[in-house]
């Protein structure tokens, strides 16, 4: 019975215990069950955390200003889509042009945009390109990405770029290969003529000899003419502006932006608040996107105005008044400045010569009737009256007077 009794005692605290084992392993499951969604949540975080500090050192890795020769070379293969960037093959050089235009490309260099990330310190290229803002932008460069590596590589391109500064229009001489030519003909045939004698016939030297002098003479007296003249003169402007775009097809009147050509000696050129009449609204240009606009802003914003280099512009010694033409003598702006609503790029359409401006003066009738202006010009309206004279001209006002236009 002791026996019994002891086993029967064993059998129960092993029940027992057996019975407490299940029950702690329930309550472990129960606090595992509870905690599970509150963990998920926070190891999914610690993994985003993770990967942002992963790109966070990848963006890091690559300093700006710290750039190699190789990756100068790999950022201008990429440019000009001589290797392909990890979102495909794109030749950027295609839209931005890395050489002189001699038509409007409406397209920022590759200098331009070198210059404005030049300038702000927190420009971001990769920023820029993957997350475009503009209408333009997204079309143009749909389907494009650029990784922290290839923005570091354009970047250092861009370093190249500005150190070279902007390419100019290669001039193309031929007017000079052919005087020079001539020249050397000239001299070919003296030497023959005098020391080697290889040609017997002389008549071929004095022809040579005849020819190249005539040429040159005419070189000289065309190149004399031409002198301080700068007809076709079309210059590069700060600011991709087209007179087509301003005045042909948004009718804008040129007296619109260069106000003062009818009172004053010079037709101005509009200041950066005229700009900002339209383009405080009008933030994005269908051929430019906003790149072009934003010059304009950005000279309000610094208060640096806009560089335009001047067209037109006679020599220091001569006098000539835009009110007197404009005003008093009714001329439209084309018949001196030809149809700029035609141009994208404005050019000097006439030479400007004294010739020029004479012969306007002698053969065009001026608006004398109906101009109180020239009403103090009581002779030549008798005239007129009597039937004497059907019109006049500025040359009969004094428009042939040396002292005119240089007093």
């Amino acid at each position: 019975m002791f026996f019994s009794l002891s086993s029967f005692q064993s059998s129960e605290q092993a029940t027992q215990a057996d019975t407490t084992l299940q029950d702690t392993a329930r309550a472990s499951q129960q606090a595992d069950s509870i905690e599970e969604p509150i963990l998920e949540p926070d190891s999914a975080e610690k993994e985003t955390q993770a990967t942002d500090t992963a790109e966070l050192a990848v963006e890091s890795s690559f300093a700006r200003g710290d750039y190699s020769t190789q990756q100068t070379r790999r950022g201008e293969r990429l440019f000009n889509g001589l290797a392909p960037f990890e979102s495909g093959l794109h030749d950027c050089a295609s839209c931005h042009y890395t050489d002189a235009q001699e038509e409007i490309n409406w397209n920022p260099s590759a200098w331009e945009l070198a210059a404005v990330w030049q300038e702000d310190s927190a420009y971001s290229i990769m920023e820029i390109m993957n997350n475009p803002l503009t209408t333009k932008l997204m079309e143009d460069h749909a389907g494009m990405t650029i990784t922290p590596e290839e923005q570091h590589l354009l970047e250092a391109y861009y370093t190249k770029v500005n150190e070279q500064g902007p390419d100019e229009l290669p001039a193309y001489p031929v007017r000079t290969a052919i005087f020079w030519g001539m020249g050397l003909l000239m001299l070919l045939a003296i030497i023959d003529l005098l020391f080697t004698r290889k040609i017997r016939f002389k008549a071929v030297h004095v022809i040579v000899l005849f020819v190249g002098i005539a040429v040159h003479g005419q070189f000289a007296m065309a190149e004399a003419k031409a002198l301080s003249r700068t007809q076709d003169y079309a210059p590069e402007q700060p600011i991709k502006f087209s007179h087509l775009i301003h005045a042909g097809e948004n009718e804008i009147d040129c007296e619109y932006c260069h106000f003062t050509a009818d009172y004053s000696l010079s037709a101005n050129i509009p200041s950066n608040n005229v700009c900002m009449n339209c383009h405080t609204v009008i933030r994005s240009g269908t051929n430019s996107g906003s790149f072009e606009i934003n010059k304009i802003h950005k000279a309000a914003e610094t208060g640096n105005p806009v560089e335009w280099v001047r067209v037109h512009k006679l020599p220091d010694h001569s006098f000539f008044s835009h009110a007197q033409h404009v005003n008093a003598g009714k001329l439209d702006c084309a018949e001196c400045h030809g149809e700029v609503e035609t141009m994208h790029i404005v050019k000097q359409v006439e030479d400007l010569s004294m010739g020029w401006c004479l012969t306007c003066h002698r053969e065009n009738e001026v608006d004398f009737l109906d101009n109180p202006y020239f009403g103090i010009y009581e002779r030549l309206h008798e005239k007129i009256r009597n039937g004497e004279i059907d019109g006049v001209t500025a040359a009969e006002l004094g428009g042939e007077d040396c002292m005119s236009c240089h007093y």
